[in-house]
């Protein structure tokens, strides 16, 4: 029971804590992030295993009350970890999150592992290599388990399309999860792993994101962000039992690093999404991502010079 109860840091080991944390991303050379559904709380999106987790209330016999996920913005968290991205602290994000939040802070999808798949992805399975549709809204309506068919063609070869996401009790449709052998590479060059918001019970089940084969002194530093109990406690250099927007907020300052605001009119997500074609309006009831005042839809080139202007 412990371990499920949820403990915060007083403010002065908080800030201490903080403190060691920006010295090793300061000091580190490889760092990636492994983030679960503690980071998308802030976007009053629910976690699972917290005291009013999905499951913990299912267990319970309680209803959960359901979210609109496409409400949700990238929160503080998202937006810090798009920023050291960009500062090249950080070299890969490895997600267990379906909400697409990464995507729409910035973070690119060339850096990005969606374990889990993205609600606002559908792929033809038939087209080699594999087409992607990025989509103004959740295209999971009409799937389940063992059900992946969205409802939609592809535009090439016709063929039905699939959602991305891997529902309880299935493994991957796919021969791996979206960049899973990127994850893995990147895990295995890795001298810090940053765990945020996740209990890292799934996480824990995939030996190459540890790199278990090295000796003991070559494994990378691991440092844990979250309100309760995980089974890596123990292996971690250090553990801080703070909400992941405070201690991101405080990472920041230390670092003198400023978080930038999400901004609806950059949102990757609208520039790089497929629009439906008039045969394919009555294909969902979701409600699509309203476009920003104004908003002018940026080529590829543009996206990609935006981001390499950033980075010099």
């Amino acid at each position: 029971m412990e371990r499920k109860q949820e403990v915060e840091d007083i403010s002065h080991d908080l800030d201490k804590k903080c403190r060691k944390l920006a010295s090793i991303i300061e000091h580190s050379k490889s760092l990636i992030i492994y983030s679960g559904a503690g980071i998308s709380t802030a976007a009053s999106i629910p976690d699972y295993r917290g005291p009013n987790g999905i499951w913990t209330l299912l267990k319970q016999g309680k209803q959960c009350l359901t979210s609109d996920l496409s409400l949700a913005e990238p929160t503080l968290t998202h937006m810090s970890i798009a920023e050291l991205y960009k500062k090249g602290y950080v070299k890969r994000v490895v997600s267990q999150n379906c909400d697409g939040l990464h995507l729409r802070s910035g973070l690119p999808r060339s850096a990005l592992s969606e374990l889990h798949g993205n609600m606002y992805i559908e792929v033809c399975r038939t087209c080699q290599p594999r087409i992607e549709y990025l989509r103004l809204f959740d295209v999971t309506e009409r799937t389940a388990m063992r059900r992946h068919k969205t409802s939609r063609c592809c535009h090439q070869c016709r063929s039905a399309l699939h959602d991305t996401i891997i529902h309880f009790g299935e493994k991957s449709p796919f021969q791996s999860p979206y960049n899973w052998k990127q994850a893995s590479s990147a895990a295995n060059k890795a001298d810090v792993i940053l765990c945020l918001g996740t209990s890292l019970k799934v996480l824990k089940k995939y030996d190459c994101l540890w790199v278990k084969h090295k000796p003991l002194s070559e494994q990378p530093k691991l440092v844990i962000v979250n309100l309760q109990w995980t089974p890596k406690d123990k292996h971690a250099v250090l553990k801080i039992n703070g909400r992941c927007d405070d201690v991101m907020m405080q990472l920041m300052n230390l670092m003198n690093i400023q978080v930038p605001r999400y901004d609806r009119y950059n949102d990757p997500l609208f520039h790089l999404s497929t629009p439906l074609r008039p045969n394919e309006l009555d294909s969902t009831t979701k409600k699509l991502l309203s476009l920003p005042d104004g908003f002018v839809k940026k080529t590829h080139y543009q996206l990609r010079f935006k981001v390499e202007k950033r980075a010099t």
